[in-house]
């Protein structure tokens, strides 16, 4: 049919036949989620059992339905899977209505917690005590915030990581407890509660100060505000009136009250998971979220999508049979139509050197056969895995790809610059002002800093102009620039502001000087004023602003496509959500995998067997797990066991190959 033939087709449909259309593509207990529509419902989907199409489709069922885009809302943890579902919605109603500009999607809010925090937070700021356009910090922020509380305090780092202060400070966040409720739940008496309580009240203290919040507080400031001021949540609880929650095993404590809170005014809660795939516990995560969601909600209708459109049977018997093993779980038998299948290869290797020659050899075996490489990913249980497979694939020149690396905004240039778009939309936030004010230097002293950031923590900073002469006094110097660029900043769309802040600073200069890699470092700073160029049709400020805004969302999850041929290598718990041909499982033996911190723990074993559950169902044609006989580990060669994850696998679905190891006995 036609283009124009289809749009007057579908002008012609009644709403029911609309409603038909989006059925059709559905199996039966997907079309069961989609009709769903009213009180809560627990939708429980297997990997590759197609949870976003379930939760799209129900999305546009209700538009249809006549339902308004504001009075629904749909929220998940990643910007990309925010992204995806808003394209499927608009695809979806695009195929109902025979247009590629859908009306009835606008207004519609899918994106992440922290996004949706993040609105009502500058729908309220005043109330909250904040200045409207207040700072976002991220982790590294939030750890310099953290030194320099620790320096103050003169709290010995040697004694006290500053990384577990700010886990510390992030977990209390995370279960709603301000530095008084934590006071009254522990003996601060006691050195580390103390501690954390001294360093938790100056943290806080600062973060108000620079009118600045963490990633945390996009949760935890929402949901104390709902509970402090009541007909500000029955106003939200009006305005969306079915809430639809995506990957609800992944959720903490404050983001089950958030949404509870939200959900508990119509009882029009939608939440998609999968009690098998919780694997994020050492965020926070609380997969008992989803096993107590028919506790919470005692009229909750149950949907489990048990039909996989990804794996062979045989990777989803392997990996139900792991998973199987544990005895916190809601049993879910997947199924698919793509039976049978290859059997899983199991291969014992002497050492890691030889592991990763296996993988690579096996890799280029399939290359040959017509495969492409991005459709292989090498999966390990920690980082430090990747070194020996690094060098193996180094020298045989294949092309391969470190996901989890360094991400493009927290690279140091790109920081750097941001931290001077961050003081020009927030003037209280020093802590940007600490990066930038020797960047490129200017021979700001330590002291002469310290005294400067002393003096300008208030609201207002001083406000010097004309231009700077000669034997100018550094930090005079620095207020000037500040002061120019904020000119700028008012006057200018978001990439002539980066050029012109670029110039003023001799920006290409300074890493010309600096950076040894200077070439591509200046290439990310481009790369930045690319992206920035989306901002630019909107008013000056506003567009750096929303820029800053956008920056501080992304999370470590959203990872850059693969734009190339190459192999990935990632930690198991930065595969989930993806998928791949071919999966190789590295490094299979106990202390490994499962991680020796969980040998002696049941619960966090349960974690470790999802975890291997995980990596399995990423598979959709072939996996292939390896154990070494030794490994190095910590500076020494060891010999761990195979791990306890082969033995649960029926032998009928695997295949073990000998790499001349000799006979291996489980």
């Amino acid at each position: 049919m036609a283009l124009a033939e289809s749009a007057w087709y579908a002008g012609t449909m009644s709403t029911a036949d609309r409603q038909e259309k989006l059925l059709s593509g559905l199996n039966q207990k997907q079309q069961e989620a989609v009709l769903a529509q009213n009180g809560p419902l627990l939708i429980l989907a297997g990997p590759g059992a197609g949870k976003t199409k379930t939760i799209t489709h129900r999305i546009a069922f209700l538009l249809l339905s006549g339902v308004p885009a504001e009075a629904i809302l749909a929220v998940t943890f990643t910007n990309k899977a925010a992204e995806e579902m808003r394209s499927r919605v608009q695809t979806i109603l695009a195929h109902t209505h025979g247009t590629t500009q859908p009306a009835a999607a606008a207004g519609l809010f899918i994106g992440t917690f922290h996004a949706f925090g993040l609105r009502i937070m500058r729908a309220h700021a005043s109330i909250l005590g904040y200045a409207a356009h207040f700072s976002i910090f991220d982790s590294d922020d939030s750890l310099s915030l953290v030194k320099e509380v620790m320096k103050e305090e003169q709290i010995n780092p040697k004694q006290y990581a500053a990384t577990v202060i700010q886990h510390a400070i992030s977990g209390l966040k995370n279960n709603l407890l301000t530095p008084q409720a934590y006071a009254e739940t522990v003996d601060i008496g006691d050195p580390f509660p103390h501690m954390i309580h001294r360093v938790f009240i100056r943290y806080e203290q600062k973060l108000r100060a620079a009118n600045a919040v963490d990633f945390d507080d996009l949760i935890v400031h929402p949901v104390h505000l709902f509970q402090e001021h009541p007909t500000l949540l029955i106003a939200y609880q009006e305005r969306f009136q079915y809430i639809h929650v995506d990957e609800y095993q992944d959720t903490n404590h404050a983001q089950y009250i958030f949404i509870t809170l939200l959900a508990r005014g119509h009882g029009n809660i939608a939440v998609v998971g999968d009690d098998a795939q919780a694997i994020y516990s050492f965020r926070g995560a609380n997969f008992q979220n989803i096993l107590n969601f028919e506790r919470d909600w005692p009229s909750a209708r149950v949907i489990i999508l048990d039909q996989n459109y990804r794996s062979t049977q045989v990777i989803l018997d392997a990996a139900r049979s792991i998973i199987g093993k544990n005895k916190n779980q809601r049993d879910k038998k997947l199924w698919t139509e793509r039976e049978g299948g290859d059997t899983i290869q199991l291969i014992p290797v002497e050492n890691e050197k030889a592991e990763a020659t296996f993988v690579l050899d096996t890799l280029r075996s399939l290359r040959r056969e017509g495969h492409f490489l991005k459709d292989m990913v090498i999966l390990y249980r920690t980082n430090a895995q990747s070194r020996a497979l690094e060098e193996a694939f180094l020298e045989g020149s294949v092309p391969y790809r470190i996901v989890g690396g360094v991400r493009f905004y927290q690279r140091k240039e790109v920081k750097d610059i941001i931290a001077y778009l961050r003081i020009l939309a927030n003037p209280d936030d020093l802590t940007s002002t600490r990066r930038i004010i020797n960047t490129p230097p200017r021979g700001i002293g330590k002291k002469a800093l310290e005294r400067y950031l002393t003096q300008t923590n208030t609201p207002s900073p001083p406000v010097l102009t004309g231009m700077v002469k000669k034997n100018t006094d550094p930090i005079e110097a620095f207020e000037m620039l500040i002061h120019e660029l904020r000119d700028a900043f008012a006057t200018l769309p978001a990439t002539a502001l980066l050029k012109f802040l670029f110039a003023r600073i001799s920006y290409r200069a300074h890493l010309d000087a600096t950076a040894v890699n200077a070439e591509e470092r200046w290439q990310n700073v481009e790369e930045l004023v690319s992206l920035a160029q989306k901002y630019d049709a909107l008013p000056p400020q506003e567009g750096v602003e929303k820029l800053l805004e956008d920056i501080a969302l992304i999370s470590d999850a959203d990872e850059a496509e693969i734009q190339q041929d190459s192999a990935s290598m990632m930690t198991i718990h930065a595969a989930k959500g993806l998928e791949f041909k071919d999966v190789f499982m590295v490094g299979l033996e106990e202390g490994i995998f499962p991680h020796s911190r969980a040998l002696f723990a049941p619960h966090e074993l349960e974690e470790e067997r999802r975890l291997c559950y995980v990596a399995l169902t990423r598979a959709k044609e072939r996996v292939y797990m390896t154990f070494a006989m030794t490994r190095m580990q910590f500076g020494a060669r060891q010999a761990n066991p195979p791990s306890r994850f082969l033995n649960e696998i029926p032998q009928h679905l695997m295949d073990i190959r000998d790499e001349g190891t000799g006979e291996v006995y489980f």
